[in-house]
């Protein structure tokens, strides 16, 4: 696999001055579209992204995306293959993650706990991240368990809700926080999520905040289970989750508890980990136990047909 590699300028200045509304307003839109490019890029980071499926993804006229996509190879931020032609992210965008992960990391810390997590439940477990009213997949571990859900891979985004990652995220939220997001993925969720109707993201909401973890019973892909707790930082905020997929035989009422209970202990290392001791019930979405678990597992057996 052969790279274009580009030289390039970084050219330093001291004001950076807009003319009027109208070159201020196109200049940020032509950053959101770069913008749009560089999360379909990293969604595929090792399959690469043809033209096509930019065009196709971001609904950019194919002459503007491949204006964009010069630019960003210019800025080092994607790069093409010169055999397959097909887009990647390039090494400038890895050097930017770099340095943020310093103030954004805990991609690193939480390594060894999905692991475990995949070990433990032979099933595969995930880190994923809030970013903005999406959720992003960091990290995805497989267990031993030969019928896996591939459904989720690093680097895949979602809106908020979709999933059990993004519903536990999402339940987190203040209520003003709840309806923005929801309002935010309105068009998304129309056109992509059918299935998530406001009504619907608002009852697994309350759900999640009773339960303590959120369940996802193969609403996005029926056989496809999933289950998600809230990983929160120093200030109480929920910046990040852990779950676990596996097909629906693996995540029946008899075994939510255990699966529960190992996510609520990872959940724990991890926080400790990135921002020392906290006080105890800091976390509203974390259960109480083994009992409190199996508790709310009995309690959800009565809504599983509303929400499956």
């Amino acid at each position: 696999m052969t790279f274009r590699t580009w030289q390039v300028h970084i050219v330093e200045t001291s004001k950076f001055v807009i003319g009027d509304d109208e070159r201020a307003s196109s200049g940020t839109q032509a950053i959101g579209r770069a913008v749009l490019l560089l999360r379909l890029l990293a969604s595929k980071p090792r399959t690469g992204v043809s033209l096509s499926e930019l065009v196709g993804g971001s609904g950019l006229l194919k002459p503007t995306c491949r204006r964009i996509l010069l630019a960003l190879i210019e800025a080092g931020l994607a790069m093409q293959d010169d055999e397959t032609r097909r887009y990647f992210l390039g090494a400038e965008a890895y050097v930017l993650g770099t340095i943020a992960s310093e103030r954004h990391g805990i991609h690193r810390l939480a390594l060894e706990g999905v692991s475990r997590l995949a070990r433990e439940s032979g099933d595969a477990a995930f880190l994923q991240m809030r970013s903005a009213w999406s959720v992003v997949c960091l990290h995805r571990e497989d267990g031993n368990y030969p019928l896996r859900s591939h459904v989720l891979a690093a680097g895949d985004r979602h809106p908020l809700g979709a999933g059990a990652g993004g519903l536990a995220l999402l339940a987190a939220l203040p209520d003003d926080d709840v309806e923005a997001a929801i309002a935010s993925n309105a068009k998304l969720c129309r056109e992509r999520y059918p299935m998530l109707t406001r009504e619907v993201i608002r009852r697994l909401v309350r759900e999640t905040r009773q339960r303590g973890y959120s369940m996802n019973r193969g609403l996005l892909f029926p056989g496809s289970w999933g289950m998600g707790m809230v990983v929160r930082d120093r200030q109480g905020r929920p910046d990040a989750c852990l779950s676990l997929a596996a097909v629906e035989s693996r995540m029946q009422p008899d075994r939510q508890p255990q699966l529960a209970q190992w996510l609520a202990t990872e959940v724990e290392t991890l926080e400790r980990r990135a921002n020392g001791v906290r006080s105890a019930g800091q976390d509203g979405l974390k259960p109480a136990g083994i009992e409190g678990v199996a508790a709310s597992v009995r309690r959800d057996d009565t809504t599983e047909e509303i929400i499956a």
